[in-house]
């Protein structure tokens, strides 16, 4: 199990589930391609879980394992299709030197749990696309007829599948939650970096890889309701953008940043089984009902049967999806 990890690499930072480090050209072992002078990033997948922005103090054991199985597999996999570049170098630690390890932190703790990507200015939008009617986008949609200023036909069901899939931004928050916005927002929001004319890459790509994963997804009995990208920009070594045309970064299509529901018992008009941490949120919402825990930190302890429960539903999803757990 790894909770925490603590390299000694430059640019250390803490995610909600990764710890995230840079890792200078001249101390990467061998000489991977893609680099572009500039280091690399490192991305440690730990055990931690967060549910409604929280990191809960108790961890999956193996979760982070899992995650980067997923990820790996639909980065190389998008690649495959000619869809879009990735961020996406390698997953071997071994790239990462021995003089990077501590106490603490040894070989152990980074097995199969390591992603080094490439450096990239992050462009600042969550790009989310949702096929179906859940979460916020169902909160939005009984509000106002509407998802982040996208209007639906009247009448649609929790769950119901939608006419087409739907780009519905969301500006990214340090800390927090992300905030739903329109369009026209989100370019204004990136307008120093390429405005409407970059949103309109960032849409058409996100659309695309959503559209051909979950018909991949769909052949092996999964439902993809919704999911989440990131995308960068590549820089060199002194932040300098290389190249304008935006690459996916950070992870992709994993239960972490997507509704993943079994086909076989989908029916819509209530919220459905899954192979998410929908899961946790479920028995966390609980809490929140009884008045026993308010959505803030911290985090309540987990029980060991939703820890066994998340980590099945989580390889249940990988073994579907990749056949590698």
């Amino acid at each position: 199990m790894t909770s925490e990890t603590d390299l000694t690499l430059p640019g250390a930072r803490k995610g909600k589930v990764r710890d995230i480090y840079v890792l200078p050209e001249e101390m990467i072992q061998g000489r991977p391609e893609g680099l572009d002078g500039a280091g690399a990033l490192v991305m440690i997948a730990t055990d931690r879980i967060s549910a409604f922005d929280v990191i809960m103090p108790t961890p999956i054991p193996g979760k982070g394992r899992v995650l980067t199985s997923i990820a790996s597999f639909w980065l190389n996999w998008i690649e495959s299709q000619g869809i879009c570049k990735t961020h996406l170098i390698s997953t071997d630690d071994r790239l990462i030197p021995d003089e990077a390890l501590t106490p603490t932190t040894g070989r152990g703790h980074l097995l199969g749990r390591t992603t080094i990507g490439r450096l990239c200015r992050v462009i600042p939008v969550e790009c989310v696309v949702r096929g179906y009617l859940e979460g916020s986008g169902l909160n939005d949609y009984q509000q106002t007829g509407s998802v982040c200023g996208v209007s639906l036909p009247a009448g649609l069901k929790q769950c119901d599948r939608l006419p087409e899939p739907i780009f519905t931004p969301a500006t990214k928050a340090d800390e927090g939650h992300d905030e739903n916005v329109g369009f026209e927002q989100a370019c204004e929001h990136v307008g120093n970096l390429g405005g409407e004319k970059l949103m309109r890459v960032l849409r058409d790509r996100s659309l695309e890889i959503y559209t051909r994963a979950s018909a991949y997804a769909a052949e092996r009995g999964i439902i993809l309701a919704d999911t989440k990208f990131e995308f960068g920009l590549p820089i060199n070594g002194d932040g300098e953008i290389l190249d304008d045309d935006p690459i996916l970064i950070d992870e992709a299509l994993t239960p972490d940043s997507s509704r993943f529901w079994p086909a076989d018992s989908y029916e819509p008009g209530h919220a459905q089984a899954s192979f998410d941490k929908q899961y946790v949120r479920e028995y966390l919402q609980t809490l929140v009902d009884s008045g026993s825990w308010d959505k803030t930190p911290p985090g309540p302890l987990l029980p060991a049967d939703v820890v066994e429960g998340t980590l099945d539903r989580y390889t249940q999803a990988c073994s579907m999806l990749t056949e590698q757990c």
